[in-house]
């Protein structure tokens, strides 16, 4: 409720139509996006020594979480369909080091519940709450070509993910976790695409290394105050179909509404997100 005020007051500010609008300097490829780089928010880019901070809400609701009962302490290594729920207050803070390094930082707090499967007979409790802490993770993005007329843009990024609460089955992180990715984008009249992939490690598995996500994205600018974009993102064989509108209300600001939808039984049912993303440019 925070968030839907700070948005509707955000609406009163007075904004010309030439601040919200694409930069008619630059070539039609960057009509979408400008020239920032890239960060892990959907359709969200940061330019050199410009800070983006982003407070926001998430909810997680499945019908069907895949589990075993050893993942959450008891006794059991056959696969069971739980019910989760979780409602997650973040906050993400980008900054651009130059034209083609930024640096971003994520925090969470969450609280979850999960029900066990009425089939599963282990000793797991019938019902699971936590909350807390959640994820504490960063990212480095490097964009190492740029995009010109002929060629398009390559960057690569490493996140790392913060161990913590390791006592807590479903919000702890048990492990280090670290991510490898490389990206592609081209910008075209009628729209950007993105494709991207990573490789994980993660030091409390039995096979610390193995595939991570990967996405393919679509990024439109249709309006000096809207953007909308689409993507296919999954990770091994949990796979979601992901949009997302942007209003841009503010002269260095907009407000995103996300929401994803799970297009495979073990990918998340339903994950709505809403908040308001500040741009501050500190120096020129």
């Amino acid at each position: 409720m925070k968030l839907v005020t700070l948005a509707l007051l955000a609406s009163a500010v007075p904004v010309s139509a030439g601040q919200l609008g694409p930069d008619p300097t630059n070539p039609i490829y960057l009509q979408d996006r400008g020239t920032g780089v890239s960060t892990s928010m959907f359709g969200t880019y940061v330019r050199q020594n410009e800070l983006i901070v982003y407070p926001f809400y998430e909810y997680y609701r499945d019908a069907n979480l895949e589990y075993k009962p050893e993942e959450y302490g008891a006794a059991g290594d056959v696969d069971y369909r739980g019910r989760y729920r979780a409602h997650e207050s973040l906050v993400f803070v980008g900054f651009g080091l130059s034209p083609n390094i930024a640096v971003e930082f994520e925090m969470a707090f969450i609280s979850a519940t999960f029900n066990k499967s009425a089939m599963d007979s282990s000793s797991l409790p019938d019902e699971i709450n936590e909350s807390g802490l959640g994820d504490v993770e960063g990212q480095i993005r490097w964009r190492w070509r740029t995009e010109t007329d002929r060629r398009p843009e390559w960057f690569s990024y490493a996140e790392f993910v913060v161990p913590h609460a390791k006592d807590k089955v479903l919000i702890g992180t048990p492990g280090q976790e670290l991510k490898f990715g490389l990206g592609v984008t081209r910008g075209f009249r009628w729209g950007t695409l993105t494709g991207r992939a990573a490789v994980q490690y993660d030091s409390s598995s039995s096979s610390p290394w193995d595939t991570g996500e990967y996405a393919v994205e679509y990024l439109k600018r249709v309006s000096p105050k809207w953007r909308v974009y689409a993507g296919i993102e999954g990770e091994q064989d949990e796979v979601s179909l992901i949009t997302e509108a942007q209003w841009h209300i503010l002269p260095h600001g907009f407000v995103r509404f996300n929401n994803g939808l799970g297009l495979t039984s073990k990918a998340t049912d339903w994950t709505p997100e809403l908040g308001v993303l500040f741009t501050f440019p500190l120096s020129r």
